[in-house]
Formats: structure tokens, sequence, C-alpha cells
């Protein structure tokens, strides 16, 4: 059975810290503990979602926030580039 991490009660993913196939159950460890059923398969390393988040809804994990969901996540799906656009080296920067 695959597990995944998650890294903060507020967080809206997990990590999976094993590979998972479409249709297993995923325990879920860390600050949130329970089990979801995987909507497809989700390698080593990636993100499932484990709350229904809508188009444009944060993407959580440490607790905060790591980009928007592009278009609506349900619980056991994947989130990784093809529905989350990531925040991750964006900012408001003034340009010099």
């Amino acid at each position: 059975m695959p597990r995944a991490i998650v890294l903060n009660a507020a967080d809206n993913v997990a990590t999976l810290i094993d590979s998972g196939g479409s249709g297993e159950t995923c325990t879920l460890q860390g600050e949130s503990a329970g089990e979801l059923v995987l909507r497809q398969a989700v390698p080593f390393g990636h993100k499932v979602c484990v709350r229904a988040t809508p188009a444009g809804g944060d993407i959580l994990k440490y607790g905060q926030v790591i980009g928007k969901a592009s278009k609506a996540i349900a619980v056991g799906e994947h989130a990784h580039i093809h529905n989350v656009d990531s925040a991750r080296g964006r900012g408001d920067r003034a340009e010099a």
C-alpha cells in the first residue's frame, strides 16, 4: 500500500513516499492520518490532493502557498504541472 506524508495540518496536498497506482488505497502519515484512493498513478515524490480544491484555489505544502490550481482537483488526484500553476520563483520583485 503506497504511503504519502502531509507536512503541515493546513496542507491540501501530500507527497508520496512510495509510488502508487490508479485505484490503490494510499495511507496518509504525518500531520494528517487517514487513507484515500488514488485516481491515477502517482510517482514517488509527487503530490496527491488530500482535500478537494477548486480552480484558482491555493495549493498548500509546508503550510505555505506553492501554487494555484489551474482546474478543480479532486481528492486522490495527482497534483502536478497539468493542474497546478507553480508559485515557485514568482514574486513581486522591483526591477533594477
